[in-house]
């Protein structure tokens, strides 16, 4: 039967409830059990496909096309697994179930109500997604207090009366501030936080207490008296300098045993985090430094910027970084600061290497058509992310290919659509079936052998490990449509998609004659081609990709892409 760990978070949102609940299960995997990670997100949004950049940061997407919360993609980097959409749960997926039942008669008669048909409905989702494994850690989007936070707080206690206190566990992390105008560390909001949360029936087990400075014994004394816990369950987690630290300063008060006794367990291998603490050490103190521009659009917020939405790709350089023991120094450079002054665009001379991530709409376009630009003139490493390989070949083919107004059609219209949408992705437009027209998920791509991308995916080891994991998919029919027709090519490697428009086929051929390499394709059912990878053979480093590579990387497992990108800054 799996054991349930429950993850709350009190007091505040962005307290860490994301890379704590990773970290947790990163120490229980090591101790030799099978673990999963659960978000669960009490929007009404069925997913976060919808959202923007300011409502929820990046949008996360998984192997089975699951646009979802960025929590997921924390899990994942820290577990080092692939997880499913199904981990994802939220208000609107299960109201939407109960509607759809009722609607169907499935109910037979029953009038359907709050309780008891959400709280099952809840259960069972989440029994669904932690099937066959030993533990399932549950995290609860939102802070103690919030009214759409019930439903899931009723539904684990019902969980835990059904399945025996010794199966399930309760961890509150808080956030205890310090006032600059006395510069004390206040315990009030995390004895409010432990108040709400018992309001639901539920009392902590753990509380994890998050702060700028570690807690002291006075402090730990006051939670412990409050929550009436043992002292040894009140966790210290102050700030740092890298969020993978974070299962190292865990286990140095002994959590995951803790947790491990608290659901009657113990351990199955010894707990052995070398490895991993090699890796952080080389974040905080690598040999070597490189500086990094991303050029993108960025979004405000009242008085602040938010680059939430590049969330991955900063955490995939940190990962390259970590393998090569280089240290990446990010900069977040507004694309439409380019496009403002013919001077502006010199001050990347000051970087060694230019990143262009995925994006949307003509903001900032020709501003990151400049950098790129730049980037093939001066031999600057360079790697283009989704729309990042897009404005590439748009820059390509107006400046190496004399197709002065080419563009993309996402843009208006232009004489050389070099990205289109393409025939039959329009048939699906006209019928508004926009879902169908769109790339989301895993999909399978031929490298061109030889190529830059086909050595990297060759030399991280990635090649032969995305060739293992094709054949276990083709056994899958919910799975084969992303797979193309592949046949028995020895050179297929998956990434994740998420994008809709390509690069037009008719153009492939021209922008070839001119030097541009494509070194990898995507081949449809039709036998359509779409482009996947793009190369600079004689360029110290010029890549992109339509994928995203960002999503697939973690911490001892980089993506090779930025791997090769950040080498190559480096040399």
């Amino acid at each position: 039967m799996t054991k349930f760990i429950v993850v709350a978070g009190g007091v505040m949102s962005g307290v860490g409830k994301g890379v704590t609940t990773a970290s947790i299960a990163r120490i229980l995997m090591g101790y030799g059990y099978k673990v999963t990670a659960i978000k669960i997100d009490p929007y009404i949004n069925y997913d976060a496909g919808t959202l923007r950049p300011t409502e929820h940061g990046e949008v996360w997407v998984t192997d089975d096309g699951g646009e979802i919360d960025q929590d997921l993609g924390t899990y994942e980097r820290f577990l080092d697994v692939d997880i499913p959409k199904k981990n994802n749960i939220t208000t609107g997926q299960v109201y939407g179930t109960i509607i759809e039942k009722e609607r169907k008669g499935k109910y037979l008669g029953q009038t359907v109500q709050f309780i008891p048909h959400v709280p099952d409905e809840i259960k069972r989702r989440l029994k669904e997604a932690s099937k066959n494994h030993d533990i399932a850690i549950i995290e609860i989007g939102g802070t103690i207090g919030d009214y759409e936070n019930i439903p899931f707080l009723f539904a684990m206690k019902s969980m835990e009366r059904e399945m025996g206190k010794d199966n399930v566990t309760y961890v509150l992390i808080t956030y205890l501030p310090i006032p600059s105008h006395i510069e004390e560390m206040k315990t009030k909001p995390t004895q409010q936080a432990i108040r709400l949360l018992g309001e639901t029936g539920i009392i902590p087990d753990f509380i994890i207490c998050r702060a700028k400075r570690a807690l002291d014994k006075v402090r730990k004394q006051k939670i412990e008296t409050y929550a009436n816990i043992p002292s040894t369950h009140v966790i210290s987690e102050p700030d740092i300098e890298t969020v993978y630290s974070i299962p190292l300063d865990l286990e140095k008060e002994k959590l995951g045993l803790k947790i491990l006794e608290e659901l009657k367990l113990k351990p199955k291998k010894a707990l052995n985090l070398d490895e991993w603490k090699r890796l952080v050490s080389r974040i905080e103190n690598p040999k070597k430094s490189v500086k990094i521009a991303i050029v993108g659009k960025y979004v405000d917020i009242g008085d602040y910027n938010l680059t939430d939405s590049y969330v991955s790709i900063n955490q995939s350089l940190l990962h390259a970084g970590a393998a090569l023991n280089v240290g990446v120094d990010i900069h977040w450079v507004d694309a439409k600061s380019f496009e403002n002054s013919k001077e502006k665009i010199n001050e990347l001379k000051d970087y060694d290497g230019i990143v262009v991530p995925g994006g949307f709409g003509a903001s900032g376009v020709e501003g990151k058509i400049k950098a790129i630009n730049f980037s093939r003139m001066r031999n600057k490493p360079y790697l283009g992310l989704c729309y990042g390989l897009q404005l590439a070949i748009i820059e390509y083919a107006r400046n190496a290919c004399k197709m002065e107004t080419a563009n993309t059609t996402e843009n208006g219209k232009t004489k050389f659509p070099v990205i289109d949408i393409l025939p039959t992705q329009k048939e699906l437009m006209e019928k508004s079936d926009y879902g169908g027209t769109m790339r989301l998920g895993a999909y399978a791509a031929v490298l061109k052998e030889k190529s830059k991308v086909w050595e990297l995916y060759k030399e991280t080891g990635r090649l032969k490990e995305d060739m293992e994991k094709l054949e276990k998919l083709k056994k899958d029919k919910n799975q084969a449509f992303r797979l193309g027709i592949l046949g028995k090519n020895k050179n297929i490697v998956l990434e994740r998609h998420r994008h809709r428009y390509e690069v037009n086929p008719e153009f492939v051929s021209e922008l070839e004659k001119k030097g541009l390499v494509f070194s990898g394709y995507h081949l449809r059912e039709d036998n359509t081609k779409l482009m996947e990878y793009i190369e600079l053979p004689k360029h110290k480093f010029f890549v992109g990709t339509q994928a995203h590579p960002e999503f697939k990387s973690r911490l001892g497992n980089p993506s090779p892409l930025f791997y090769g990108f950040v080498k190559a800054c480096g040399k």
